[in-house]
C-alpha cells in the first residue's frame, strides 16, 4: 500500500527583508497525522517560516505545498483548509467566551447544522463550560490558549499550525495543552508547531532544529540525541561548580562545557577514556569530584552542540 502524499512540502524556501536573510533555503516534509516540531531560539526564523506556510507572508523564493495546494498561488484556499494559532493571543479580550467562539465559527464558515456541536466541543476542550459569558480578557493564560486553539480548529481542518502556542503559560497548562495536541493527532490531524522549549520538542514525532534561518538538524527526538551530538557527554558533579566550569572549558580533550542545574555537562571525543583524566585534572586544581559518568544527551545538549558547531550560540534556547 502506497504512503499518502505529505501534508506539507517545503522546497528551497527563502525569505529576505532587504539584505537580511530571515529564512535561508530550507527544505522539509511533514507527514499526515504527525506532530512536527520546528525548534529554535528566538529570532531563528520559526515564525517567519510558519507565516509563509500559512499564506500570510509571501516567500522571496522557493515552493510550499500545503495539502497539495501551492501556497504562493492560492493563499486564500490554503487558509480555508488549515487552522492557525499565532504566537500572540489572537482572540478578542473585550468579547465574551461564547462571542469569540461564534465569531470564529462565522469566520471559518462552520455549517449551521454543526454549530451547536462545535461550540460545545470548544467549551469542553477549553474547560470553560459554565463560563460562556465570562469576558475573555479575565481568563487565566492557560484557559485563553486552550480557547484560542478551540477557535482555530472549529472548522475541523486537516492541518493545524501553532506558533509557540504555550509561550508565557504555566507548566501545568502547557502539559494540558500538549495533551490536546496529541488528542488531535490521534484523530488524524497534522500538527506543525514551533517552540523554543526543549522539553516540548520531546512531545513531537519528528522535528527540525533551525538556527539563523537554516536547518541544522532533523529527525525524531531520539534520533537527534543519538546521532547529532558532536562528541560524547559526561556529567560532572563537584564542589565549586563555577570555578570547575572555567577550568574545564580550557582542559585538554574537552570540546565544550556548560552548567546544567547543579552539575556540568562536558563534551569530549570519547567519554570512557576521558573520565580518569578529567577527575585527575580537577583534583590537581583542588576540586573534589563526587560524580563523573557518561550520560545520554538531552535535546538541549544537542542543540547547544550544533549551534556551537555552526559558529556561535546567539540567543540561548529556553530550557525549563
Amino acid at each position: 500500500m502506497s504512503r499518502p502524499p505529505p501534508a506539507v512540502v517545503v522546497k528551497d524556501l527563502a525569505k529576505r527583508f532587504g539584505d537580511f536573510v530571515a529564512v535561508d533555503t530550507i527544505n522539509l516534509e511533514v507527514r499526515r497525522g504527525e506532530i512536527f516540531g520546528f525548534l529554535g531560539p528566538n529570532g531563528a526564523g520559526k515564525s517567519t517560516t510558519i507565516r509563509m506556510l500559512c499564506g500570510l507572508l509571501k516567500p522571496s523564493s522557493g515552493l510550499v505545498l500545503v495539502s497539495g495546494i501551492d501556497v504562493a498561488r492560492s493563499p486564500e484556499l490554503v487558509r480555508q483548509n488549515i487552522g492557525y494559532m499565532s504566537q500572540k493571543f489572537s482572540l478578542y479580550n473585550e468579547l465574551r467566551v461564547i462571542e469569540n467562539i461564534r465569531f470564529f465559527a462565522g469566520m471559518y464558515s462552520v455549517a449551521a447544522a454543526d454549530l451547536d456541536e462545535r461550540i460545545d466541543w470548544a467549551l469542553s476542550m477549553a474547560g470553560l463550560k459554565g463560563r460562556e459569558n465570562a469576558l475573555t480578557g479575565t481568563l487565566a493564560a492557560g484557559w485563553k490558549q486552550r480557547l484560542a486553539l478551540g477557535c482555530a480548529v472549529l472548522h475541523r481542518p486537516p492541518i493545524v499550525f501553532l506558533d509557540e502556542p504555550t509561550s508565557g503559560v504555566d507548566p501545568i497548562s502547557r502539559r494540558q495543552f500538549w495533551e490536546l495536541i496529541h488528542q488531535m493527532a490521534t484523530e488524524g490531524v497534522t500538527v506543525f508547531v514551533t517552540t523554543h522549549y526543549m522539553d516540548e520538542a520531546e512531545y513531537c514525532n519528528r522535528l527540525v532544529m533551525i538556527y539563523r534561518g537554516r536547518i541544522v538538524a532533523a529527525g525524531s527526538p531520539l534520533e537527534l540525541k543519538l546521532n547529532s551530538m558532536q562528541g560524547e557527554l559526561l556529567l560532572v558533579k563537584c564542589e565549586q561548580v563555577g570555578r570547575a566550569l572555567e577550568l574545564l572549558q580550557t582542559a585538554p580533550g574537552v570540546m565544550d562545557a556548560a552548567i546544567f542545574g547543579n552539575a556540568i555537562h562536558l563534551v569530549v571525543v570519547q567519554a570512557a577514556p576521558a573520565i580518569e583524566g578529567i577527575r585527575g585534572y580537577l583534583s590537581d586544581k583542588g576540586i573534589t569530584v563526587s560524580r563523573l559518568a557518561p550520560i545520554r544527551p538531552t535535546l538541549e545538549d544537542v542543540f547547544v552542540s550544533l549551534i556551537s558547531h555552526h559558529g556561535g550560540l546567539g540567543e540561548k534556547a529556553v530550557a525549563p
